[in-house]
């Protein structure tokens, strides 16, 4: 019965990507706007589909409850970062697409071209965005496959790996046809699939275990005798470091992804874009929701494998619910993979066209042949997580995302920073994107491929995520080069945003 369920939400799901031709507008001659962008007409509650569905991963949703069942309190920062990026959002996604409509910017480096009348710049956040998001694409299909193998759900041999093909072979060819359109109808199955099958798993799992009481108890004498050094469901004084530079960097982070970028200048209006952050906590609720059941796993008992704390609520889901509600929970899951890989592939494809071919290849390519290549290049991002899921190891998928989540934050300097001022020299900022990314690769590898790192100044020592470290470089770096590019004489590119000219500082975004 689980298997038919499973089933029939992909089935469900593959034909609502199939009816996105229904929401394209009038005839019209080919563009990759409104390849990319749907004509930037999605409206505030589809927006809050569409940005939800884009944030929250499959891999998030296995990821933070397995984080919680392996070392406890520290893996709430997820819900705390959540909680952050929301008012971030507030303030700069809807500045930034008031800047990207009148200019008719559609990537954040076409904004960073405008701004600082730098294509080199422009091409490092390109290529920073590409790097960073390709990971992303193969992580979607790495999480739902460890989900559903330990579901049960996922046939051993090569007929799991066709299977898998299959479903990302629907959304490679809706995404190729109708853009952005696709996952956006298929992020509004997404959120209704997953919000009713994780509230279902939590009713479930909290009426066995006799309420939240008991449940958080039995997590924590679980913790307690499980030997892992510092996991607690109390967060520990000495984490509250790692605590805030996780929460604080990750938000930071997430904002400057091409994926939710893209989404967000697809928006009908600014307004559109604050109404939709207002309401996007409601998904850190569901998050949480997914959170307890790291929670429930830990009191009911739930052995993961050694190293794959993430299927514990695969484990859990299989042995507290029935087997039709097994296969909503885990098609729920598959589904939310769907969505944000379509919209990474998208937005990929974007930047190198618009930043990349256009910009130093094809600088005469009509929008009909840039929408042409965008296409192309979409299928080849979607083949190419397909073949790095089934050629390399899996850890060589999370790895290089953790090196994403470190990359993408050093171009928050040229992005957030250059909204509000252009003080900051464009060869300054080069300076810092270098600084950051080498700084910040070599702490993330010599640490052994983590987030976490030991930071001393003096006799002061704590630990700290290596992005916020190699972003605080970065801009101290900046700040250095800045002044002495200036009175050295060195140009500024024309600022293409503002009337003002290319005065420091003096410019508003019109």
């Amino acid at each position: 019965m689980s298997v038919v369920t499973f089933l029939a939400v992909l089935g469900g799901t593959s034909l609502a990507a199939v009816t996105a031709r229904r929401f394209r507008p009038a005839p019209e001659l080919p563009t990759l706007e409104s390849w990319a962008l749907a004509d930037r007409r999605i409206g505030a509650p589809a927006m809050w589909f569409l940005l939800g569905g884009t944030i929250y991963t499959a891999y998030t949703f296995a990821a933070v409850p397995g984080l919680v069942y392996g070392i406890g309190a520290p893996a709430f920062f997820a819900l705390a970062y959540t909680v952050i990026v929301y008012p971030l959002a507030f303030v700069l996604l809807p500045r930034l697409w008031t800047v990207a409509r009148r200019h008719g910017y559609v990537t954040v480096a076409d904004f960073v071209r405008g701004r600082y009348g730098s294509p080199m710049l422009a091409l490092v956040v390109a290529v920073t965005g590409v790097l960073a998001t390709m990971p992303y694409i193969a992580l979607q299909l790495l999480g739902i496959r460890a989900v559903l193998t330990a579901g049960g759900l996922y046939p051993r041999g090569a007929a799991g790996d066709l299977a898998l093909i299959a479903v990302f072979a629907v959304l490679a060819v809706a995404t190729c046809r109708h853009g952005l359109r696709a996952p956006a109808v298929i992020s509004l199955v997404k959120g209704t699939a997953i919000v009713c099958a994780v509230v279902a798993v939590v009713v479930l799992s909290m009426d066995r275990l006799g309420g939240p009481g008991p449940m958080f108890a039995g997590a924590e004498r679980r913790l307690s005798t499980g030997g892992t050094a510092g996991a607690s469901m109390a967060l520990d004084p000495r984490m509250y470091s790692v605590y805030a530079t996780l929460a604080l960097g990750s938000a930071m982070a997430l904002l400057m992804y091409p994926h939710v970028l893209t989404g967000a200048f697809a928006a009908t209006g600014a307004d559109a874009l604050r109404r939709t952050s207002i309401a996007l906590p409601a998904w850190t609720a569901v998050l949480g929701l997914f959170a307890v059941l790291g929670v429930a796993a830990l009191a009911t008992g739930i052995v993961a494998p050694p190293g794959n704390a993430e299927v514990a609520v695969p484990l859990l889901v299989r042995e507290v619910t029935p087997a039709a509600l097994t296969g909503l929970v885990f098609g729920a899951l598959a589904v939310g993979a769907l969505v944000p890989a379509a919209v990474m592939s998208i937005a990929v494809a974007t930047l190198f066209v618009r930043n990349i071919y256009v910009e130093f290849f094809h600088p005469t390519a009509t929008p009909k042949h840039q929408r042409r290549i965008a296409q192309a290049v979409s299928l080849v991002a979607k083949a190419g997580a397909v073949v790095f899921v089934f050629g390399l190891r899996g850890q060589d998928a999370i790895n290089l995302q953790l090196l994403g989540g470190v990359w993408i934050l050093q171009t928050f300097p040229a992005v957030a920073v250059g909204l509000f001022t252009r003080r900051l020299h464009h060869v300054a900022l080069l300076g810092g994107w270098a600084v950051g990314m080498a700084a910040g690769t070599q702490m993330v590898v010599s640490a052994g491929f983590t987030s976490v790192i030991h930071v001393g100044l003096g006799g002061w020592q704590a630990q700290a995520y290596a992005a916020v470290v190699g972003l605080g470089l970065n801009l101290l770096t900046v700040a250095v080069l800045t002044p002495l590019l200036d009175r050295m004489g060195v140009p500024r590119g024309r600022d293409l945003t503002s009337p003002a000219g290319p005065r420091p500082g003096m410019e508003t975004i019109t």
